[in-house]
């Protein structure tokens, strides 16, 4: 019972967090409704200018550039492994459980470490399940890179308003 009442709080941080963000990006206008919505998807390189490595904080990342919607892009970009450069990739996990302890095995990879390279790898948030977020990690090491180098992030898409 303690594990299931500690992620029910953990996910109502995160909601709290999505909806406290969503509110400060809304755009206010002088007009008679309060927000200008753009109706066009938009492309979001994870992790901004320092792309998908170890160390970044992508929890953080998505809660600053929340709110996400349904067709919005993500690019993740990472170089491929080399003598300099340890591998990366892109997993989904199944559930919050799973997220919350790094549990790769029912992990589905998205992208392989080469994929991340270039114009790198892209998601597009689709609505085929409205109500279940993206789990997103590094699955590199056995799980290393997302529970010590926090290469994780969750996604929960809105659907996108209507432009007024």
């Amino acid at each position: 019972m303690g594990f299931r009442f500690a992620q029910g709080l953990v996910l109502l941080q995160a909601i709290a967090c999505a909806v406290e963000v969503s509110l400060a990006n809304k755009c206010w206008d002088s007009q008679t409704y309060p927000y200008n919505h753009s109706s066009a998807p938009k492309r979001f390189t994870v992790g901004g200018s320092r792309h998908w490595q170890f160390g970044v904080n992508y929890t953080d990342w998505s809660l600053k550039n929340a709110p996400f919607y349904f067709n919005d892009t993500l690019v993740f970009k990472y170089d491929p492994p080399s003598n300099t450069t340890f591998p990366h990739s892109v997993s989904l996990l199944p559930n919050l459980r799973s997220f919350l302890n790094c549990d790769l095995k029912k992990a589905k990879l998205i992208a392989n470490q080469t994929q991340g390279g270039g114009n790198g790898f892209e998601f597009v948030l689709k609505k085929k399940n409205k109500t279940k977020p993206y789990y997103f990690v590094c699955g590199e090491r056995n799980g290393f890179h997302c529970k010590v180098g926090i290469m994780k992030f969750t996604v929960a898409p809105l659907l996108r308003p209507r432009p007024f």
